[in-house]
């Protein structure tokens, strides 16, 4: 069983690697087998389609990705020094793409989103949930800093937590455009203004 079980990790973790550094067009399943070292017909075995292991293989980056943001926005501390250190680990996370690889390597799920579009209604609706989830979890630290007093109440809406995550994709986006880290350095003066604090 335990082997049976790793060949379907390895295909999902080969799957997510390969989609992030070359995007879901670019790839077929001869090729994710490949890196995963499974053979063809065992990919049948566990997944009907390359769509539906892109899914879930969307899910279990967000199971890890979703831990970590929870983590951090769920820490002991204030709601815009969560929110800060969310963003920084963002950040983070595209320096050390560069180091590893080369190159920024940009948001699996915003790229995949941008590429994808509307093109698969069954990828979409999997990255939609993944964003809202991202939207309700700024939106409850935004509805915290209100409820302390930190935060007007025009600024402590959904809107308002869609507006950061846009902009944290939106720099990320252009880190991957100039292959340049650097450029998301002032991401959290740059939220801070947009969300009317100091």
């Amino acid at each position: 069983m335990g082997r049976t079980s790793e060949a379907r990790e390895r295909l999902l973790d080969a799957a997510c690697d390969l989609m992030r550094g070359r995007g879901y067009g670019a790839i077929g399943v001869a090729e994710i087998c490949e890196r995963a070292d499974v053979r063809k017909g065992s990919f049948y075995h566990f997944f009907d389609s390359k769509q539906t292991l892109t899914v879930e293989a969307l899910r279990a980056a967000w199971a890890d990705d979703g831990a970590m943001w929870r983590e951090v926005l769920g820490a002991d501390s204030g709601p815009f020094r969560r929110l800060k250190r969310l963003v920084e680990a963002q950040a983070e996370a595209q320096q050390r793409s560069k180091r590893e690889v080369g190159a920024v390597r940009g948001c699996l799920y915003g790229n995949l989103t941008l590429e994808l579009g509307n093109q698969d209604e069954v990828v979409h609706g999997c990255l939609k949930e993944i964003f809202d989830e991202q939207v309700d979890l700024v939106h409850q630290v935004l509805l915290e800093a209100h409820a302390g007093g930190d935060l007007v109440a025009e600024r402590a809406t959904r809107a308002s937590a869609r507006a950061v995550l846009a902009q944290v994709e939106g720099m990320v986006l252009f880190a991957k455009l100039d292959n340049d880290p650097a450029l998301l350095d002032g991401l959290w003066p740059q939220i801070a203004g947009l969300l009317g604090v100091a």
